[in-house]
């Protein structure tokens, strides 16, 4: 299955993504999940009179849930993975790891994940649980949420794009 190049997360209202992230961490869901997989979930805690009326008429002045995810299946197709709507953002531990990188006074050009990586392999982790930027117990798993970042948006990925402001 092609993955969709472009940042479609940006599209999906707060509430269908909230949806679509409780779908993608449902531990009693093995196969990955695809909007047609979270339509048809959503579709089913629908009364059936309710059913029809929301096929006949659009009574909500809002999109509804059904209606957004029918426009991102007529546009992505029913096996579009859901987890390509969801926003991701790095954790607020990661986040200032990547502020780090991008402060750098040596660095040129905005880090990209791949090196946000690398300085994580190059002890900047230690290096902030030091100087008391992070806890120790926060320094564990960095790499592994690097990775997943990497693994879904690419090792080419400005970092930068990613950080959780809180």
């Amino acid at each position: 299955m092609i993955r969709n190049s472009i940042d479609v997360a940006s599209r999906v209202s707060p509430r269908l993504a909230a949806l679509l992230d409780s779908r993608i961490n449902d531990p009693d869901i093995e196969q990955p999940i695809t909007l047609s997989n979270v339509r048809h979930f959503l579709a089913d805690l629908l009364p059936a009179d309710f059913k029809e009326a929301e096929h006949m008429h659009h009574f909500d002045v809002d999109v509804s849930m059904l209606d957004e995810l029918d426009g991102l299946i007529e546009e992505y197709g029913d096996s579009a993975f859901a987890l390509d709507f969801v926003p991701a953002n790095a954790s607020e531990q990661l986040s200032r790891v990547i502020e780090a990188v991008v402060n750098d006074e040596n660095r040129e050009n905005p880090p990209t994940l791949a090196q946000v990586r690398e300085a994580l392999i190059d002890g900047l982790g230690a290096r902030l649980v030091g100087e008391g930027v992070l806890d120790e117990d926060e320094d564990d798993m960095l790499l592994s949420e690097i990775d997943a970042l990497i693994e879904h948006f690419g090792a080419d990925t400005l970092a930068e794009g990613l950080v959780r402001y809180e």
